[in-house]
């Protein structure tokens, strides 16, 4: 396929989440891995102006950046080789929900690509307590949802936000749920040690409004949120679709 993709994510460029995100994108166009050296996570969208970045070839078409993931997307879309037409990051071990994106250095990666006009997608999954993630099966789901979101017609000044649910081995495949991102605030709540302050807010107890994205991933489907740069306020309805129907 002729489509050219950047992908990033902010865990680092040797974390089993990119490597399934680059197993689902190959099957929808020719990818490029342009990632930070190591972790970012939680950088939001910070971006390095005071001094060099390092960047270092990897085997193929990889590029390890001692930066920001939002770095990686100014660097990549630098590529003299063509144009990027779609930017993916993650795939984020840990939701990105709510108000998780504001934080959050995957989504940051997509909303820089977006405020270059490039269509973007972050792709991130919950971790439920006590349960490992299934990065095949990850894999599988993350290239269904990468496809449909490919056949919808661009938006200029939006990017996607895609968090899976954690499922047990046993459980229904889950839903592809197009839904508003939550308002509602993390939780409150820390812990003072040795003179410090220890963020001990409970994620899974979050507040939730039904039908936006935190309680469409909580409740074991995949949430699908088209986020605008612009603090417009825009009325999404709800659509449903099954994988199995895919």
């Amino acid at each position: 396929m002729g489509r050219r993709l950047l992908l990033t994510n902010d865990d680092g460029i040797d974390e089993p989440g990119l490597l399934a995100l680059e197993r689902a994108a190959r099957s929808l166009g020719r990818v490029r891995i342009v990632a930070p050296d190591g972790p970012r996570s939680g950088c939001g969208h910070a971006v390095t102006t005071s001094g060099p970045i390092e960047v270092e070839k990897r085997e193929g078409d990889r590029w390890a950046v001692a930066g920001t993931p939002a770095d990686c997307v100014r660097i990549g879309l630098m590529e003299p080789e063509g144009e990027v037409q779609w930017v993916f990051a993650g795939i984020n071990p840990g939701a990105n929900l709510g108000a998780d994106i504001h934080h959050s250095g995957t989504v940051a990666a997509v909303r820089e690509a977006a405020l270059h006009g490039i269509p973007a997608a972050a792709v991130s999954h919950y971790i439920a307590k006590g349960r490992l993630i299934d990065w095949e099966r990850t894999q599988g789901w993350a290239e269904r949802v990468l496809a449909r979101i490919l056949e919808q017609t661009p938006v200029e000044g939006t990017f996607w936000n895609v968090n899976l649910p954690h499922l047990a081995s046993g459980d229904r495949e889950p839903r592809i749920v197009f839904c508003p991102v939550d308002p509602s605030p993390l939780p409150l709540g820390f812990m003072t040690l040795d003179g410090r302050w220890h963020y001990a807010g409970d994620y899974h107890a979050r507040r939730r409004v039904e039908g936006a994205d935190v309680a469409v991933c909580f409740g074991g489907d995949i949430s699908v949120s088209r986020v605008y740069l612009t603090p417009e306020t825009h009325h999404q309805g709800l659509a449903v679709w099954d994988l199995d129907r895919a």
